[in-house]
């Protein structure tokens, strides 16, 4: 009677999208908070189960549930992808073991000979992932700035396939303008993908705005705990959810059903935790730029930023990331080390305030040249602004400064 529930479930989860159906015109708050299915359909755990089983048995040659190895198909991780999707309005979407294995999933559709544009102010492991493994595949790649829709239209060869673009961009908060970039990119063929890691499928959705594919680390804000490493590809046709789920069976990036419901319980508390990392970081921007000792910052959600207008036309947040330059290498280390409540670490997007020092942490791949062209100065720190009492942050960040 089990295999039969289930037969029947899988039936309906895996039609197309009638699973989301009734869930279409319910807000995001609400879809984050209930899941895709919400409950398992043959227990009615309203806590989605997780399915530690390596291998499921068949009920027949003909017959079956749909299940078959973990590095296939899981339901647990299954859920998560179907919440992922539809959050994003996607066609489907790859719960893989971190960002890098996302990114790198994406990488996998280019071919030896190929060009790739990439945002010039991007992560650095994203760098890193071009200059080792790109390169040695034969693919081009060229860092452009997407702010200048001019640059990307000077810098697209006729090889180009691919455009991956971070934004806002890690550390400096640059915003790029995804429908003009996807109108021209679509223009000449070339497929659009948007790592969405900053602000969420909550704050801002690459695929309705034109993007062909969304990658995201779920480490950061989707899981938001600082306690999983995740990555989420999100794509748009079913002919991509085919070439990556090949992918995904051949290489086994698959997140493991622990971590995918870990999550998946994240993923619950996204809107809330979303709309307090908004409100402290614009409250902790307008502090640091007031202060004497505090050089440029850097926050998208300031009205005199370039993009701005961008921002307001594409996003309905600001999410809680801001960079700032100091100035003075002293006045770095005494921060640092002085600094109390705020956690000098990696990593962003938990609920956690952390700061980090960009030119010796997340971007040690990228050239001091092109560190200091882009701004990225050994001054530079990035602050991700937590859910606390934001009253607090600021007199921790006020007592480190003095």
């Amino acid at each position: 009677e089990i295999a039969q529930c289930l037969v029947g479930s899988e039936m309906c989860i895996r039609d197309s999208y009638t699973v989301y159906d009734k869930k279409e015109n319910l807000h995001d708050e609400t879809k984050v908070a209930r899941g895709a299915l919400g409950h398992d359909p043959v227990t009615g755990a309203i806590s989605f189960p997780i399915f530690q089983a390596t291998t499921y048995r068949h009920i027949g040659i003909i017959e079956n549930t749909n299940y078959n190895y973990s590095r296939i198909i899981n339901p647990t991780r299954e859920e998560f992808e179907r919440t992922m999707a539809m959050l994003d309005h996607g066609y489907r979407a790859f719960a893989v073991s971190s960002g890098m294995a996302a990114t790198s999933l994406v990488l996998t559709m280019l071919k030896p000979k190929e060009h790739i544009l990439v945002s010039d102010d991007v992560y650095g492991g994203t760098v890193r992932a071009c200059d080792e493994v790109l390169k040695y595949n034969e693919v081009e790649y060229t860092q452009v700035d997407f702010t200048d829709l001019e640059e990307v239209k000077k810098n697209t060869k006729p090889n180009t396939k691919m455009m991956f673009i971070e934004t806002p961009t890690n550390p400096m908060m640059k915003v790029a303008d995804i429908a003009e970039i996807c109108k021209y990119a679509h223009s000449k063929g070339i497929t659009v993908v948007v790592d969405n890691t900053f602000l969420t499928s909550y704050f801002q959705k690459p695929l309705d705005l034109g993007a062909d594919i969304v990658v995201y680390s779920a480490t950061k804000y989707i899981a938001g705990h600082n306690d999983v490493l995740a990555g989420v590809v999100v794509v748009k046709t079913k002919e991509q959810a085919d070439y990556l789920n090949l992918q995904m069976a051949i290489y086994g990036a698959c997140l493991s059903p622990m971590d995918s419901w870990l999550a998946l319980r994240g993923l619950k508390t996204l809107a809330v935790r979303m709309d307090r990392h908004n409100e402290n970081a614009k409250k902790i921007a307008e502090f640091l730029r007031n202060h004497p000792k505090v050089k440029k910052v850097y926050y998208v959600g300031f009205e005199d930023h370039p993009q701005y207008d961008i921002t307001l036309k594409q996003s309905k947040g600001f999410g809680g990331m801001i960079s700032f330059d100091l100035g003075d290498i002293k006045t770095v280390n005494k921060f640092l080390e002085k600094i109390n409540l705020i956690l000098f670490a990696e990593s962003l997007g938990g609920v956690e305030s952390l700061v980090t020092h960009p030119a010796t942490r997340t971007h040690t791949e990228v050239s001091k040249e092109a560190r200091e062209k882009l701004g990225i100065t050994d001054t530079l720190l990035r602050l991700s602004v937590g859910i606390e009492n934001v009253d607090d942050l600021i007199d921790d960040i006020k007592q480190a400064l003095e």
